[in-house]
């Protein structure tokens, strides 16, 4: 009952007209930035901070604002996705595997109508996880170790190949090659430079965003370019409203990465992009039947889901322990502060209305996107009517903008076009780019909870395996990779068998 009247105090907060007002307002935002290539929900927040200061907002009106921003780039970044290819920032990578195919058949409203309420169901089931669980979760979330994040990426890792259905070799060699290119910058133990070839402008590696609007938007004009196909539409535009049949296809799938997500979220550090990986794969293991990266709905409601629920979950290790749960929630935390408002355990006894206020406000957002969303699926389609003449072109000027707009460097451009080379070339040869992206992703993190798990240890490789949570997570992955392979030999057997037939 305290739950509840806490709640309803903070919904009087999020109903006043000023906050009501920055919902829409934040909502409309995010999704526009999120659309756009390169973006991401990191950078529409710090951009909108200084506004925050501008209107003289107190700091409960800047955090819905902030939040609404955060939860509508989450929405916003599958709406590229899905309908050029092009990741709208890093967790939407996952949409493309089976949004595109799906907007190649002329099934892009389906896949925008079932993305969008799959954002709704993980936000929604995130932000209640939030307010049932918020305390009790974040404590079970400070157990986790640098050995154990160590663990848990290797377990992301290992299920790549579970995400594309291309050779595994040639999955396992290109998450090689992004781990190779994540290694790029200076050392985080020691501050030495590492494969910079004397440039101060790797110093801080491969920017992801620059990476994935080059391995994507710039590979996909490549093979535009040449196929010299000028006149023709890029994918068809098929229907201009979604089948609700279609639609339904995705609910089971957008609870369950709902779940995967959410969990992925409330660790600190392991971000959205973590979430909808382990979704996409738990439900290709769980529910594949070759359908999966061919324009499976499944394929796209899951990891939708479990995106928007880890960036719901992200905000209780901030709220809860003052530990930011992804690079968004980081730059809230630096809000915070700068308000004079510490994030911790006190959090919810010092500043009551902040606290509901802002979780009160998440439900509300979450309404206003699924509202804002799916009537607008049929001007988001028309898009595809252009002529690829005239569409390439927009892509072309997003991708560079979108990528100038986060460095104002001319040398991340020349970057990006170095890596959509790169991406061109590995899909002539058949390699899948998700790995890559992957790779260069998740790398860093990787190896710095490594550093520190050894560095605590002393140099002795055992810490890796003497938690308990780290063994659970390598017994989990051993579970997996046996399972793979099993699936792997049946499936042989039963190709070799109808072939001999």
């Amino acid at each position: 009952m305290e739950i509840l009247s806490s709640l309803w105090a903070g919904f009087a907060v999020a109903a006043l007209p000023i906050n009501l007002a920055l919902i829409v307002a934040g909502c409309f935002a995010g999704t526009l930035i999120g659309a756009l290539p390169g973006l991401g929900p990191v950078n529409g927040v710090a951009i909108l901070i200084p506004l925050t200061f501008a209107f003289g907002l107190n700091a409960t009106s800047s955090m819905i604002l902030l939040s609404a921003v955060y939860y509508g780039c989450m929405y916003g970044g599958r709406i590229s996705s899905i309908l050029l290819n092009i990741p709208g920032d890093e967790p939407a990578i996952m949409t493309t595997l089976d949004g595109y195919p799906m907007a190649r058949k002329g099934q892009a409203a389906d896949a925008l109508a079932i993305s969008g309420i799959a954002s709704f169901i993980g936000a929604t089931l995130a932000t209640l996880g939030l307010t049932l669980f918020a305390p009790l979760l974040a404590k079970a979330a400070i157990y986790f170790g640098p050995a154990d994040y160590f663990a848990l990426y290797v377990m992301a890792f290992a299920t790549i190949g579970g995400i594309s259905g291309t050779d595994p070799r040639k999955t396992l060699l290109a998450a090689l090659l992004g781990l190779m290119l994540g290694t790029v910058g200076l050392d985080p133990a020691t501050g030495v430079a590492r494969y910079t070839f004397g440039s101060f402008n790797l110093y801080d590696g491969f920017d992801p965003i620059v990476a994935l609007v080059g391995l994507f938007a710039i590979s996909e004009i490549l093979f535009f370019l040449e196929q010299k196909a000028q006149d023709r539409q890029l994918i068809p535009k098929g229907r201009v409203f979604p089948r609700m049949s279609r639609v339904k296809e995705g609910l089971g799938a957008s609870l369950r990465g709902s779940v995967i997500g959410f969990i992925a979220g409330i660790l600190p550090g392991a971000g959205a992009s973590l979430g909808a990986v382990m979704a996409y794969s738990f439900e290709k293991r769980l529910k594949d039947k070759g359908t999966f990266g061919t324009g499976d709905p499944r394929g796209v409601a899951a990891p939708e889901a479990g995106n928007n629920a880890a960036s719901g979950g992200a905000l209780i290790p901030m709220l809860t322990l003052g530990v930011p749960g992804s690079g968004t929630t980081a730059v809230m935390l630096a809000m915070l502060i700068s308000l004079n408002i510490q994030p911790g355990p006190l959090l919810f006894e010092r500043s009551p209305d902040l606290v509901w206020g802002l979780v009160a406000a998440l439900y509300l957002a979450n309404f206003v996107l699924l509202i804002l969303n799916l009537p607008l699926i049929g001007i988001f389609t028309r898009v595809l009517g252009l002529p690829a003449w005239g569409l390439m072109p927009l892509v072309v000027a997003i991708s560079y903008l979108g990528v100038y707009a986060i460095t104002h460097a001319a040398f991340d451009l020349m970057v990006m076009v170095g890596f959509g080379i790169l991406g061109f070339v590995l899909r002539k040869l058949d390699f899948s780019l998700v790995p890559v992206v992957l790779g260069l992703l998740l790398g860093l993190d990787m190896e710095n909870n490594l550093r520190r798990a050894l560095s605590i240890s002393g140099g002795d490789f055992t810490v890796l395996l003497q938690s308990p949570i780290a063994l659970l997570l390598y017994g989990i992955t051993a579970v997996f990779l046996a399972l793979t392979l099993w699936l792997s030999r049946r499936d042989s057997k039963a190709f070799a068998a109808k072939g001999g037939r």
